[in-house]
């Protein structure tokens, strides 16, 4: 983990996280971190005793890393998502992008590599627990007719989507990505455009991580991507999602 800096103030209301990671140096480190900037933060070094501390506790976000003994990252996960739908950031050492897909496939809300910077850290933490807590929406979301663009259905006013009569099953952050594209139908949208779109202005362009939502997305659509249905790569630019 890298350390960085932050100007920001603490907040008056302190936010429950927990870290579940078998490093007890990494996890003290977040933990040092994060305190002093208004989140209280419960540690778990297993599997079995993170899943047990998420479904009995009463969290903002869940910081779970793939690589745990016994029970690993991606079992925790499919569990939490059979009773729980706290935002959960992925923490990997793994650089395969399929390891990221199918974390995000499961239903985590975002991942971080173990390369990570706390400016990083902190700022994907907050579009998360930010997108959890508003449920998302804007007032503008809330009046808005269903968008329709051939098979695919997306009903602003309810947050959800599907393809025809099948239901999708979106994270917080898919729905958002999708939503970003659909907004633009016909036009690109840079990574950049869409990250404002999908997270605000804490989250900044730290790598190519928008490349893996939309792999995540994709797969979710059905779409192939070397020749897709609804969502294009624009190479150098960024995305659009096709008109029907």
């Amino acid at each position: 983990m890298q350390q960085g800096s932050t100007s920001e103030g603490k907040p008056t209301v302190s936010i429950p996280i927990i870290i579940v990671d078998d490093d007890p140096k990494l996890c003290e480190l977040i933990k040092e971190y994060l305190d002093p900037l208004g989140y209280e933060v419960s540690t778990a070094h297993t599997g079995t005793e993170g899943l047990e501390k998420v479904l009995q506790g009463d969290f903002s976000a869940v910081i779970l890393d793939v690589m745990l003994p016994g029970m690993d990252g991606f079992e925790v996960l499919k569990n939490i998502r059979h009773k729980s739908n706290v935002p959960v950031l992925m923490l990997t050492g793994r650089g395969e992008e399929a390891d990221r897909v199918v974390g995000l496939e499961i239903g985590a809300d975002d991942y971080l590599p173990k390369t990570f910077s706390t400016r990083e850290l902190l700022a994907r933490l907050r579009a998360v627990t930010r997108r959890s807590s508003s449920g998302g929406s804007t007032a503008d979301e809330e009046t808005e007719l269903e968008i329709i663009n051939g098979q695919l259905h997306i009903t602003p006013n309810s947050r959800t989507a599907a393809l025809g009569d099948v239901p999708l099953k979106l994270t917080s952050l898919e729905y958002d990505l999708l939503l970003s594209l659909a907004h633009a139908c016909g036009r690109v949208k840079s990574r950049e455009q869409i990250l404002e779109d999908i997270a605000g202005r804490d989250y900044d362009v730290f790598d190519r991580s928008i490349d893996v939502h939309v792999s995540a997305l994709r797969q979710k659509l059905g779409d192939n991507p070397k020749d897709p249905t609804y969502i294009r790569t624009v190479r150098s630019v960024g995305y659009m999602m096709v008109k029907q």
